[in-house]
């Protein structure tokens, strides 16, 4: 047993030792060494000081009953009864002595040890340049120096209760207290070491009680967080006695030890108990009752008039701007002529409806894999911003065939993704497919020459071993080619990673991964480097554990390579007065529920944010980039005085990057759940609701009631002179009015300076309709959709009739984002239909574009169509798919003679090529879909040859249901 026991214990302690080992390897091979040794030495200091306290105060406690004990017990059949326990606690006393306190200290450690941000945040902490209305202190008291209060409080509390029982315990055993029989009851020593931790705990007590008072102004109700009537004139004096009351009932535990009686502590414990209960219990409850309530509006305006401002400053919501905005509900002709400068650049790509299709025409190979949830950005193409769908292509495991998953394929052949994918946001094809402008393997360039290989993403495996000697084969599978070998390989040439060139690095890795192919196999070599924690948002939350992280990373290409963007938010819950909110709870929505890309922030509550961080993951070799993006941020400040270094300045940010950068989602989520309520500036006002909003539920989710998420969009904001990059959301009244109450966009085009935000970032616009408005909300335009008897131009069938023959002719009907838009005096609903073949191969297509403008709804395959359709026939703005349609469109001459036979056989061939084209695609044959491109170039050019003269419009028209399944005749016009 001893030699088990060792061994146990040297396992244990080289692992530990492993762990440490490989931890500061990582660390230091990214240049985060300060982070984790900062970390590590606080846990440890607050350890050491947890488990010394606990421990010396409990064994002490242990000590002192035991040798206080008397020499001659007591003579009474209690002590009889315990001569037994006595005797048999004796041979385990001595260990007893040491293991109890040994293993409450360890605990007690533990939990000091997790208190690790509280303490530095407390050590580190800046003035916020504002104080409370209450106490008239600076706000860093309560965000940094009260939380620290209240765990010491808590902690030391803890302590003196484990050390009262274990004396207690102590004395009553051995005989310095009984608990029967007539005379003295305690020993001197007895009652002098209890009445000593007595009152050390009631003094505690006392302190407790004075901080809570501060505590007071982030306590919770259903109206406010923070003081309230009742607390400000009840509960917060009777704070005062009770702790006055504490340190009295102290010093009786102290008078004790000379008086030899607790008939006066117990007293004072009894005095102190009935007070806490009248005074601090039944007293606020009569004020609230029966001089708050008759009169609670006016009682409480002061103290709401403090909450909604401080919320407004904590959420980052002082600074909206607010117009009134009685929206048209007519379309008339011409109407958007005002709006030629946003209308192109509706988005009509769903980033959360497009994955399957970027997947079948772009990954190539199984074992290539996008996010089910893409992401929107925009790019400068041609001299013009446009707004991007964007995706990286990655490594997927579970795509490598079953019979070619193995360790050395695993860790060592299929070890990085390559390249991104992107197609115009506001673009469709002829055939409804995403129009790519970065594309293929090996990329176009499009968007310049740049470093392909995916290293560090979202998909990436677990870890990677990479390198070899100079000169080596290649053993990494780098993409598919059309070589004899069907692929080109490649050996990593990056800084990435840790080097395990020697033993005892593998070793220390085949100790953490219990996997002994580190030191067995031939593919790790004095050349290898170890990729690993390679998810971007695990290697930001290593290096900077005090922030909390959007939910949403999303990739950019950046001075030649792909970075990964992640925004980081400084929180709080102890800013006073502020409402404190359920972050879980405002960051979810229909995306984050539906999608593995996309996640929720759990964090539990918060009444302060800040995006205070702008961080980057390189693709490539996986460096992490802190920039600082909100120097005024007094969180910001305090952690960075306590990681000195590891945020850079925003000077450093290249403008490439910068051009980037955008408004975060989550922080906006968070926005528009207390502007909800929080647009309502006035007490009086707040305090009956009846303005209260909420946010829409997603009209696209049958199943669930969840929010409808924001959307980047680029537009112009009424007011605004040029369209921008924007972040956008709609609000609805409280209840069950399905109309628009307010229309809500943040600018975040950061712009394209370096080292400078560009001016009217992060501006909140909010417009408010009417409160009589009868402007549809999401849910009844969406209503509308489903049920719509109006017909459209580019397809004999009406809006209901279309949406139910593609439901019903094997096809699945998916509605893509009910994007809103303030255009033509008024709200403007967009919304692409996609349509989808079912089979495993299959992907969605966009067929049809919606639109909605007051009381008239339009629809056809294009938005322009469908805008025009809207608006009498010219909505005096063209969309972004003008020209797109469904099909290609040829210009020749009219036929004379011999020739009109030929033409005519050359666009029957055109529309037949053209069917058997959609039909391909929609079945997923690739082969087929390329035949039929060529046969329809070819009857092209026929038609071309056959039609000298004149010109001839030669249009293949699509079949009414939106599949390949009819085959109307082409047109011809001169």
């Amino acid at each position: 047993m001893p030699t088990i026991a060792i061994l146990v214990a040297l396992a244990v302690l080289v692992s530990i030792a492993a762990g440490i080992w490989t931890d500061v390897l990582w660390f230091s091979s990214i240049g985060f060494t300060k982070v984790y040794t900062t970390e590590l030495v606080t846990k440890v200091l607050l350890f050491t000081v947890g488990f010394i306290l606990t421990a010396a105060l409990v064994a002490s406690s242990l000590v002192i009953g035991y040798r206080a004990r008397p020499v001659y017990a007591p003579v009474t059949p209690q002590q009889q009864n315990l001569d037994q326990y006595r005797e048999a606690i004796e041979p385990l006393r001595r260990v007893a002595t040491i293991g109890i306190p040994v293993v409450l200290g360890f605990l007690a450690g533990t939990g000091a040890a997790g208190q690790w941000k509280t303490f530095l945040l407390w050590r580190n902490s800046v003035s916020f340049g504002q104080k409370d209305p209450q106490f008239g202190i600076d706000l860093s008291f309560f965000v940094f120096t009260l939380p620290w209060l209240r765990f010491v409080l808590g902690f030391v509390t803890m302590m003196l209760i484990m050390a009262l029982i274990a004396a207690a315990f102590t004395h009553y055993v051995y005989g310095g207290v009984q608990l029967q029989g007539r005379g003295e009851r305690t020993t001197h020593a007895a009652r002098t070491h209890l009445a000593v931790l007595l009152a050390a705990l009631v003094l505690v007590r006392a302190g407790s009680y004075w901080v809570d008072r501060y505590s007071l102004l982030t306590k919770d109700s259903p109206l406010l967080t923070g003081i309230k009537y009742t607390d400000a004139h009840a509960v917060m004096p009777t704070k005062a006695i009770l702790a006055v009351a504490s340190i009295m009932t102290a010093a009786l535990f102290i008078a004790s030890i000379w008086t030899r009686s607790w008939r006066l502590p117990i007293i004072g414990v009894a005095l102190l108990t009935v007070t806490a209960v009248v005074v601090g219990g039944i007293y606020p409850a009569l004020i609230q009752n029966f001089t708050v309530k008759p009169s609670e509006k006016q009682k409480e305006a002061k103290y709401l008039d403090r909450s909604i401002k401080a919320t407004r400053a904590a959420y980052g919501l002082d600074g909206v701007q607010v117009d009134d905005y009685k929206a048209a509900t007519t379309a008339t002709r011409n109407q958007l002529r005002d709006d030629t400068d946003t209308i192109p650049g509706i988005r009509l790509v769903d980033p959360n409806v497009v994955s399957p299709t970027f997947k079948q025409l772009q990954s190539v190979k199984s074992y290539y894999a996008f996010p089910d949830s893409l992401d929107v950005d925009r790019y400068r193409l041609d001299g013009k911003e446009n707004d991007t769908v964007i995706a990286v292509r990655e490594l997927d495991l579970d795509g490598v065939p079953a019979n070619q998953r193995n360790w050395i394929n695993d860790h060592t052949v299929y070890t990085h993704g390559f390249g991104v994918v992107a197609a115009y946001g506001n673009r469709r094809g002829d055939d409804g497919q995403p129009v790519f402008y970065e594309k293929d393997i090996p990329p176009t360039g499009t968007l310049g020459n740049f470093e392909p290989r995916i290293y560090f993403g979202e998909k990436s495996p677990a870890y990677s071993i990479v390198g070899a000697p100079k000169g080596s084969r290649p053993l990494e599978f780098d993409y598919p080619d059309n070589s004899a070998a069907g692929q080109k390989n490649n050996t990593y040439q990056g800084n990435g990673g840790v080097a395990i060139g020697s033993f005892m690095r593998r070793a220390a890795y085949a100790i953490k991964y219990r996997e002994l192919k580190f030191l067995l196999s031939n593919a790790v070599n004095d050349n290898s480097r170890l990729l690993y924690n390679r998810q971007p948002l695990e290697r930001v939350r290593k290096v900077a554990p005090w922030l909390t992280l959007d939910g949403n990373p999303y990739p950019a290409v950046v001075g030649g390579r792909v970075q990964w963007i992640v925004d980081g938010y400084t929180t709080s819950a102890d800013y006073p007065y502020s409402r404190l909110q359920d972050i879980d709870n405002a960051t979810s929505d229909s995306v984050t529920e539906t999608s593995s890309a996309v996640r929720a922030i759990s964090t539990g509550q918060i009444n302060y944010i800040r995006n205070s961080v702008k961080a980057t993951v390189d693709a490539f070799d996986g460096s992490v980039k802190l920039y600082t993006w909100d120097d005024k941020d007094p969180v910001l400040k305090a952690w960075s005085k306590a990681f000195s270094g590891t945020v850079r300045p925003m000077s450093e940010i290249s403008g490439d990057l910068m051009s980037h950068l955008r408004y975060p989602e989550d922080l906006f989520k968070v926005q528009r759940m207390m502007l909800a309520r929080y647009h309502v500036t006035d007490a009086d006002s707040f305090y009956g609701g009846q303005d209260f909003w909420r946010v829409p539920n997603d009209p696209t989710e049958e199943n669930a009631a969840v929010y409808q998420p924001p959307y980047y969009l680029t537009l112009a904001m009424p007011k605004q002179s040029s369209p921008s990059f924007s972040l956008t959301t709609t609000f609805q009244p409280t209840g069950d009015r399905e109309v628009l109450s307010g229309f809500l966009a943040v600018d975040a085009n950061a712009g394209s300076e370096n080292g400078k935000r560009r001016d009217g970032y992060g501006k909140l616009r909010l417009l408010e309709l009417p409160r009589d408005s009868t402007v549809k909300g999401p849910g009844q335009v969406a209503n509308d959709i489903n049920s719509s008897n109006v017909s459209s131009e580019a397809y004999a069938l009406t809006l209901n009739q279309f949406l139910n023959q593609s439901r019903q002719s094997g096809s699945r009907v998916t509605m893509g984002n009910l994007l809103t838009l303030p255009v033509g005096g008024g709200l403007l609903y967009v919304q692409p239909i996609y349509v989808q073949a079912n089979g495993p191969s299959s992907y969605p297509l966009s067929r049809a574009t919606v639109v909605a403008f007051g009381d008239k709804l339009a629809w056809s395959d294009t938005l322009t169509g469908a805008l025009d359709g809207l608006f009498g026939g010219q909505s005096g703005a063209q969309a972004g798919d003008k020209g797109t349609g469904s099909g290609p469109t040829t210009t020749t001459k009219p036929p004379t003679g011999s020739n009109a036979t030929a033409l005519d056989q050359a666009l029957k061939d055109i529309q037949s090529a053209y069917d058997d084209g959609r039909q391909a695609l929609k079945d997923g044959d690739f082969a087929a879909y390329g035949e039929a491109q060529k046969r329809l170039n070819d009857a092209i050019q026929r038609a071309v040859s056959a039609a000298p003269q004149g010109s001839v419009t030669v249009t293949p028209t699509p079949s009414p249901s939106g599949s390949a399944t009819a085959t109307p005749s082409p047109t011809t016009s001169k």
